[in-house]
Order: C-alpha cells, then sequence, then structure tokens
C-alpha cells in the first residue's frame, strides 16, 4: 500500500507554491460559462408568479387567461386555494412561454384572491413577539448569579447584528430538460453529485435519470445545495412543453428575499471579571430570527471562542417572522456570536480599564487553543502596530475625524467531506483525475491538479482534472469548509493508487521492486537514482494498451493524517469615523489565520481577503430592512441592499499562520473562519474612536449619530 502522507516541505515540488488558479483567465475573459449562460437548442423561459403579502391565505386563483395567451407552453399552480402563504414573494404560480416576455405577461394574467393575515418580520423588540417567540431553555454551567455579585467589575450591554441576505451574483435557479424518462440539469449548485438526486426525488424519478452537470458557479455561500422548488416547477414545465429545455432563474427581488438569509442576533449580557481582567461570569440572553423556522443557537457558540468561562448562562430564543427562510451563510451563526461576545468582551476591558489586547490575551486560557490565539494576538498586534496606535476609548485629537482600533477573534472545524476519485493513466503517457466535485470559486480545480501533479511527479499541465459533473465519483456538498480537505484526500489517495499500479508495470524494466519506485520530474526512476529512469511517457508505454484506472477515497471516520478539524484567527481593525457625518471609514484590517497544511498559499490568502471583504460589506451597510406596516421589503435590489466597493474596504493584510505543527494536522478547510472575526473588530475599533458604542449594526452614519447622540433605535 502507497504511503498516503503529504510529502515533507523540502521534497514538494508543486504543492506549496504560489501559482495563480487555473480557471483565473477563462472567468477574467468572459469564456467561463455558467449555467444560468447555458442555452440548449429550443430554450424557453420560466418565470414566477410571486405573493404580495407576507402573511395570507389563497382564496382563488385563476390562470386560464395566461393558458390561453399565445407563445405560453405551461401554467402550474404552487399554491392551490386553501393555501396559507407564510412570508412575501412566496412563489404562487409558474409559467414557461416561448420569451421572457410573454412569460412575464401571462404573470399578470393570472387573477388571485388573497385572505391577508396578520403578520409578524421584525424580531428586534423580543417583547413584540408574543406567540412568536420560542425560548429554547437555558443552560448553565457553575453558579453565574454567586460569580456576578462576587465580580470587582460587572458589565451589562445590549448588542445586535440584524438580517442579512445570501445576495448571490448569480440567482438561484437552472436550466432543466426533460425527455422520455431521463433529465439534464444545468443548476447553480454547491453540490453537483447529490443535486441530481434532490431534483429526481421532488419529481419522481430515480436519481441516476437525472444528469447533472455544472463548470461554474456565481455565489452560494451556503444557499444552493438543493434542487429547490424552482428546480422541480422547470422540470415539470419541460415535460409539460414537449420536452423542451425551461430556463428558470430568480430575480433580483425573489433572490433577496426568498433565496436564503443569514438570522440576525439580538442579545442583553452580563459579564464580570475580576480586578486583574480575570473573566469569572457570563450570563445572556439573546434571541434571533430565520424566518418562520425563527432561529435556533448552539448553547456551546455563546460566549464564543471563550468556552471554558467557569460560571455561564446562556438562555436562547428564536422568533418566528413572516419572511423567507435562514439558508447556511458562510459560518453559520458565527459572525454573528463572535460579534456580539466580542462587542461584549471590549466593552468590559474599557470598564476594567485594560487595554483589550490585554485583556483577551489574559483570559486567551479560557479557549481551546491557548497558544495559538496568544500567538495571533501578538502577530495581528504587530501588524497592526497596536501598542504604537491603540489609545483608551474616545479619541481627543481636534477635528471631527477620529480614528480606533478594534481586535476580535475567531474559530471554525473544516474537516473534509466524504469524496471519491478516480484516477486514469493512459498508455500514451494522459493522466485524468476525475471527481464529482464543483469549485465554487475557491480554487478547488486547481487544488486538486496541484496535489495530482505532486504525487504523480508531473507539471500542472500534464494533468486532465474533470469535475462538476454528477456522472463522475461522488463528492461531498462545498459547505463548512469541507471541500478542500475531502478533495485533496481522495485526490492523493486515487493517483498514489494508479501510480503503484504504474510501478508494478514497469519494475521489471528498471530491474528494482515496486517499492523501491518514484516518480519525479516527469520520470519514474530507481529511488534516488536517475540514472535508473524512465521518462514518464516510456513507463506509460509499458501499459501496452491497457489503462490503469485506481480509485481514492476520503473516509471522515479516517482521515489518514491527510486532513483534519479545527482552526483560530485573529482580525484586527483600524477605522476612522467622521463624528459629524457619522460615516465609518475603514482604513486597515489585518487577519492572523491558521488553517493546517496549505496547499497554494496564494489561494489561501485569498480565501482570506475574501472573507474580510464580506465582513466589512456586513459591519458597514448590509441589512434587510424589512417594513411591519406592510410586511415587504424595502431594500430587495441592488440599489438599496447595499455591498462595500472597492473604496470602501481599505488596505487588507493577511497573515498565514504556517508553523510545522500546522502543517503535520493536514489540510483544513479556510472558507468559514476567514471571514467571521471581522465585523466584531470593525465594530470594536469604531467604538474605540468614538468613546460609545454602536449596539446595533450595521454601522450606518444614522446608527453611529444615534449612538453618539445617546439616542436608541426605534
Amino acid at each position: 500500500m502507497p504511503n498516503y502522507s503529504w510529502p515533507p516541505m523540502e521534497q514538494r515540488r508543486v504543492m506549496g507554491k504560489r501559482l495563480a488558479r487555473l480557471d483565473g483567465a477563462a472567468k477574467a475573459s468572459g469564456k467561463a460559462k455558467y449555467n444560468s449562460d447555458v442555452r440548449p437548442a429550443g430554450t424557453i423561459h420560466g418565470a414566477i408568479l410571486h405573493c404580495p403579502h407576507a402573511h395570507c391565505r389563497v382564496r382563488s386563483i385563476d390562470t386560464s387567461a395566461a393558458k390561453a395567451l399565445s407563445g405560453v407552453t405551461s401554467v402550474r399552480v404552487a399554491a392551490e386555494p386553501g393555501k396559507e402563504i407564510m412570508w412575501p414573494n412566496a412563489e404562487i404560480a409558474f409559467v414557461a412561454a416561448r420569451t421572457e416576455e410573454i412569460a412575464r405577461e401571462a404573470l399578470r394574467l393570472i387573477k388571485v384572491d388573497y385572505e391577508v393575515l396578520p403578520h409578524l418580520v421584525r424580531e428586534e423588540n423580543l417583547a413584540a413577539a408574543g406567540s412568536r417567540a420560542k425560548p429554547a431553555g437555558e443552560v448553565v454551567t457553575g453558579d453565574p448569579d454567586a460569580a456576578l455579585r462576587s465580580a470587582d467589575v460587572v458589565h451589562e450591554g445590549e448588542y445586535g447584528i440584524p438580517v442579512i441576505t445570501h445576495c448571490c451574483l448569480e440567482p438561484h435557479g437552472s436550466t432543466v430538460q426533460w425527455s422520455g424518462n431521463k433529465v439534464e440539469f444545468w443548476p447553480s449548485t454547491q453540490a453537483i453529485s447529490n443535486v441530481g438526486g434532490d431534483l429526481a426525488k421532488g419529481i419522481e424519478l430515480a436519481a441516476g435519470n437525472v444528469h447533472a452537470h455544472m463548470d461554474y458557479v456565481g455565489g452560494g455561500f451556503g444557499s444552493k445545495f438543493q434542487a429547490d422548488l424552482w428546480g422541480i416547477q422547470a422540470a415539470h414545465m419541460s415535460k409539460e412543453s414537449g420536452g423542451k429545455p425551461v430556463k428558470l432563474y430568480l430575480d433580483r427581488a425573489a433572490e433577496l428575499t426568498i433565496a436564503g438569509i443569514r438570522p440576525s442576533v439580538y442579545g442583553k449580557i452580563r459579564l464580570g471579571a475580576k480586578r486583574d481582567g480575570t473573566l469569572v461570569a457570563w450570563d445572556s440572553l439573546t434571541w434571533m430570527t430565520g424566518g418562520m423556522a425563527g432561529g435556533g443557537l448552539n448553547a456551546d457558540l455563546l460566549p464564543y471562542v471563550f468556552r471554558n468561562v467557569p460560571n455561564r448562562r446562556v438562555n436562547h430564543t428564536a422568533v418566528a417572522t413572516n419572511t423567507g427562510a435562514q439558508r447556511a451563510w458562510r459560518a453559520p451563526n458565527h459572525p454573528q456570536v463572535s460579534f456580539v461576545t466580542c462587542a461584549a468582551l471590549d466593552d468590559l476591558a474599557a470598564k476594567l480599564n485594560m487595554d483589550p489586547l490585554d485583556f483577551f490575551k489574559k483570559n486567551a486560557n479560557l479557549t481551546v487553543r491557548e497558544a495559538v490565539y496568544v500567538s495571533q494576538l501578538d502577530k495581528a498586534a504587530d501588524m497592526i502596530e497596536w501598542k504604537k496606535r491603540y489609545h483608551s476609548r474616545g479619541d481627543k485629537t481636534a477635528g471631527s475625524m477620529k480614528r480606533g482600533l478594534g481586535l476580535a477573534v475567531g474559530t471554525w472545524q473544516g474537516g473534509g467531506h466524504a469524496s471519491q476519485c478516480r484516477t486514469n493513466i493512459h498508455p500514451d503517457g494522459s493522466v485524468e483525475v476525475e471527481l464529482g466535485s464543483q469549485d465554487i470559486g475557491t480554487g478547488t480545480r486547481t487544488i486538486i491538479t496541484q496535489v495530482a501533479a505532486e504525487s504523480l511527479g508531473l507539471p500542472m499541465n500534464a494533468i486532465k482534472l474533470n469535475i462538476g459533473d454528477n456522472g463522475l465519483p461522488p463528492s461531498g456538498a462545498s459547505g463548512g469548509s469541507t471541500t478542500v480537505g475531502g478533495v485533496a484526500s481522495s485526490s492523493r489517495i486515487a493517483t498514489l493508487n494508479a501510480l503503484e499500479k504504474l510501478f508494478e508495470a514497469v519494475a521489471p524494466s528498471l530491474g528494482a521492486p515496486a517499492d523501491q519506485l518514484e516518480a519525479v520530474d516527469g520520470k519514474i526512476q530507481v529511488k534516488g537514482n536517475p540514472a535508473k529512469s524512465l521518462t514518464w511517457k516510456a513507463a506509460c508505454a509499458k501499459l501496452g494498451v491497457k489503462t490503469i484506472s485506481e480509485n481514492g477515497a476520503n473516509d471522515q471516520r479516517n482521515p489518514r493524517g491527510l486532513n483534519a478539524a479545527g482552526v483560530g484567527g485573529v482580525h484586527m481593525a483600524d477605522v476612522s469615523v467622521d463624528v459629524e457625518t457619522g460615516v465609518v471609514t475603514v482604513n486597515k484590517v489585518v487577519a492572523v489565520q491558521d488553517c493546517g497544511l496549505i496547499i497554494n498559499p496564494k489561494l489561501a490568502e485569498g480565501q482570506v481577503f475574501g472573507g474580510v471583504i464580506m465582513g466589512i460589506c456586513a459591519a458597514l451597510m448590509e441589512e434587510r430592512v424589512m417594513d411591519e406596516a406592510t410586511g415587504r421589503c424595502l431594500n430587495q435590489d441592488m440599489e438599496f441592499y447595499k455591498l462595500a466597493g472597492i473604496g470602501d474596504i481599505g488596505d487588507i493584510q493577511v497573515h498565514m499562520d504556517i508553523t510545522p505543527d500546522h502543517d503535520k494536522r493536514g489540510v483544513v478547510g479556510l472558507g468559514e473562519p476567514a471571514t467571521i472575526p471581522t465585523i466584531a473588530a470593525i465594530a470594536n475599533a469604531c467604538t474605540n474612536a468614538i468613546g460609545v458604542r454602536v449596539p446595533t449594526l450595521p454601522l450606518t452614519p444614522r446608527n453611529v449619530l444615534n449612538a453618539l447622540a445617546g439616542r436608541r433605535m426605534a
């Protein structure tokens, strides 16, 4: 059996190199085709009739005029009379037509009578939630009441972070073609191996009868795992339209309201500490919404990272609102609890008249990775010049521009998912690596190719990679930062299994046992003896007409040391605040992050840059705005749902925490942890600059000015 372990750093020729992503040129040039670009011959257009009310019941629906419209090929009702609709923009009916214009005209011809019902669309005021509030129960360790009574310093604060949306630039949707008992499926998905089976279940076909293919996805962030009602209805409309492909993607309003959100978190928190800064007690009441399902919060997440506080009480309440449902969003719940925890700890440090850097280091023993966090705090502090630039709360310099620093911490698991891979070595020397993974923009293509090239001793361009198809060996969905660990491990195992078969075929020609051969720099040689070698092509010619085809799998129960889980990170922010206008400007964010063995530092840093940018968006401007009177979303478009632009993000500096100890753990995923601490770090920096806490994010001018004036949000 081959030794599957990763090669030592000094022996790596491809892995660990700062290589550009293989699909970069295709994406930058527009040659990369997303499934929303796909238009098979004869494609017709689907459209959705959405409900205008937050809560209602369908009394009647008349589709006769739509069905009679010339060019309409299918009309399907999703909400039959009597159905209760629980959120705005819910799907009422679907139409397929020869052109998009005809489809939308058909929607206007559908007559629906609604019985409007009472709704709740805002959750900030827990007292107003009534029966919609569902307490999860109390979790207590130690004696928090006694600890708070005996604490030298106690802080009480309220904090909030609103619902934000996924805002994928490529909306949710797909193109579907039903032919006989077979379906061709072109989805925008994060789960190419699984989504075909999900569609098959929805349309009552055998999973093997749905062929799903996708080369690129334009954003998902955790929201694109299912075929969804849109895919199912598109399939039925294709069947009813004589097997023509139906293209059905959400419009922007639907994308921002029913395609998934990140839940809010609001909290009332009490903390107690000794005079020397030792944290002794945590007591929190939190609530959140993720739509009608409410919003659950694992009690172990609070206090965030500092999970070993000896005395803690956690109470959480889920609030059911008439809004679109939550879906996994890059590091589910972690950015929110990082904010409420790190903001409260920062406020406690201020009450202690203690530098928050010293306070966080003082209590690092309450985390599960004390040495890692202390090291990362010190590194981030050096990068942002904390000791030089930090001041006590409230910048006392003259003028309206105030400057401040803030910090926050994060953690994530990121163990590799289940993954299978097949490696084919052909007699002509060509190599194919095949697995049913997807590259959601993180560089997965490049990572797999680097692993295969390293394992076979070949250059990157000698590897042909096939992914993005559910006909290939199955691999897990891209969620939870599990992809790189899963696919890197399965690719490593499959390529080495295939290489072992090649060694067996060429061993007689080299006069050495197969286990004494190695693949180095495009040749097969006796270990340590380049003089006894064959070129790769000559070695493969020994196969005659036979192709080697070997499989490999990542077993989550036994990852063989190729991947692990559990990482930490520290972010620090430097911001300026204009106290006359309330405008917050990000000057710099530094991010120190570990993630186990790094296959490609350039791509790893890119993930952290992207995570920080996403955090900046949420800290400064992102929020879903719901109108309580009408129950409608007031910013369901890209004009008023604000995202940061290039001029908003400031200078981002990334340090990958690469050490021998991290390397030997194997690969750990990075997508989620990279975005977690940014929001809290920026919020704390704003507080340091202006001297008062902005309790509810985002840091819009309105919220900043309200905090400065001592006003509370209505």
